[in-house]
């Protein structure tokens, strides 16, 4: 009789949750970890005596529902789809009205399940639950070397259980996370140090109808206090042999891969001692942490098409002289390594005035890729003396004052080993002519000793007048006649420009940017 009377319950549930195959709602969401107890609530504490309670599971995307277990006041049933470790959480329901159930969760539990109690084949309550099944999983594997990337990756099945998942570290701080697709979100902690390790905690957000806002899981990270990571095989890029104008700005590349973080090292100009190198720029963008040098003024993270945000990492230099040299770029995916190096040459035009002669210097750096740099005038056909007191710089002069011959546009030109050339003009101009207020000024005084003169002079007219109307008289006599002739002379003073108008610069493309190693 008892068996009739469970065999009648099971059939008439498994009609009623047939119907409802196309559930888009759902009373409660559970989120729950693989393995670890959980429980899914069915409470109605105005229920009582003879009751019976059928718990039964669909899988997302099914059509039918399965039974997973059936109790009533005489005998409980598991049906197909029951686990060994599924139970009610209270044997005495029926006094109670708690008829929850308890297991141990696997991957292919996750669905909905539904808590139907009936009284003398009533429907008194039903409830439905969403089980959804989080997955965590941290790499490297605990203990982990210190210097490692560590990464935490948490998912939940079915993935519209839940709005958002977050991570924090140790301390309850907040974590970057980034959601992938096909993966999950994911946390990362590049260049873990001893203090790293602890509790982390990944928050699942459930979506739609929920008894519980969120829903929080402790993941132990444990770090080796002897090992360190190593990055044994770095895959590094073709050297760039190139060069740039002095405070112009210039981009700096990295490795075309997506990373965790970026390194930029120098090793300042015509320097070959490997200690020497430097450490100019970091960033982590899981950390959102930044190391800048001194040299942070003309350095900084490209902009679009480059997004350090996102791990598109590149570099904008606007340098000086002393800013050539070679520069590597290390950006870190995970525990992997990239890099590219780029070796600089930095040119620029300067002027140094002394009484007889104007100096215009080239200078230059890294004279490691440096063929040849030279002066040119305008007119191809005349020839500039060139000399170098040093390595990395060649000057011509131009002597004072400066004549139509030696005015003109003075061109430093500077070739590269790879054939990439590069030039900065110097304008030389004639000075401009001398006012004519300056002039005027100058003679005031001559003028007004001209006008003092003036009566003397008409006397003496009157006199010479009448003695030649008075010696006519007595026969003819030779005439007198007055030359002043004055001149005036202008020397030009020679001017220069101090800073040198940079006309134009040519660099080859990318491919061609692109040389031996050196």
């Amino acid at each position: 009789m008892e068996s009739c009377f469970l065999a009648f319950i099971f059939v008439s549930s498994f009609a009623v949750y047939s119907s409802r195959s196309g559930i888009t709602d759902w009373d409660d969401v559970v989120v729950a970890r693989e393995g670890a107890p959980t429980t899914l609530v069915c409470n109605d504490p105005t229920v009582s005596g003879a009751v019976a309670i059928n718990w039964m599971v669909k899988s997302p995307g099914a059509n039918k529902w399965k039974l997973v277990l059936s109790a009533s006041e005489t005998k409980e049933f598991s049906g197909g789809a029951s686990k060994t470790s599924m139970r009610l959480t209270d044997p005495n329901f029926q006094d109670t009205g708690n008829f929850s159930l308890l297991f141990l969760p696997k991957m292919e539990d996750m669905g909905f399940y539904s808590c139907l109690i009936k009284q003398q084949e009533r429907k008194l309550k039903e409830r439905i639950i969403l089980l959804a099944i989080l997955t965590v999983t941290v790499t490297p594997a605990p203990p982990i070397p210190q210097l490692s990337t560590l990464q935490l990756i948490a998912s939940v099945n079915p993935v519209f259980a839940s709005n958002t998942i977050t991570w924090a570290g140790p301390g309850g701080i907040f974590m970057r996370s980034e959601k992938t697709p096909n993966t999950g979100t994911v946390a990362k902690l590049p260049q873990l140090q001893y203090s790293d390790g602890g509790v982390y905690i990944c928050t699942v957000h459930p979506l739609g109808n929920s008894s519980r806002s969120f829903f929080t899981f402790n993941v132990d990270v444990t770090l080796d206090a002897h090992e360190v990571a190593s990055f044994p095989n770095i895959t590094h890029g073709r050297l760039i042999s190139t060069a740039t104008l002095a405070q112009s700005p210039f981009p700096i590349t990295c490795p075309g891969v997506q990373g965790d973080f970026v390194r930029l090292h120098w090793l300042p100009p015509d320097t070959t001692r490997q200690n020497s190198v430097k450490l100019v720029h970091q960033y982590d963008r899981w950390r959102g942490s930044t190391y800048l040098s001194d040299q942070s003024k003309r350095l900084k993270l490209a902009g679009p098409p480059y997004n350090a945000e996102t791990g598109s990492f590149s570099f904008i230099l606007t340098p000086e002289i002393k800013d050539g040299g070679l520069y590597i770029c290390d950006v870190f995916h995970s525990d992997s390594a990239y890099s590219q190096r780029t070796m600089l040459s930095v040119l620029k035009v300067t002027t140094k005035h002394s009484p007889s002669k104007l100096e215009l210097e080239c200078r230059y750096s890294e004279l490691s890729q440096v063929q040849s740099a030279k002066w040119k005038h305008q007119n191809n056909s005349r020839r500039l003396g060139m000399f170098s007191g040093k390595p990395g710089i060649i000057t011509t002069t131009v002597s004072l004052p400066i004549t139509s011959d030696t005015a003109g546009n003075y061109t430093c030109t500077l070739k590269l080993k790879n054939g990439q050339t590069i030039w900065a003009t110097q304008a030389v101009t004639l000075p401009p002519e001398e006012r004519v207020s300056v002039t005027t000024s100058s003679l005031l005084p001559s003028l007004s000793a001209l006008l003092l003169l003036v009566p003397l002079v008409a006397a003496s007219v009157g006199v010479l007048l009448w003695r030649q109307k008075h010696i006519s008289g007595r026969g003819s006599s030779p005439g007198l006649s007055l030359h002043d002739t004055s001149s005036v002379r202008t020397d030009y003073l020679p001017t220069s420009n101090p800073h040198p108008t940079v006309t134009s610069a040519q660099f080859p493309s990318a491919a061609e940017d692109l040389c031996k190693q050196k």
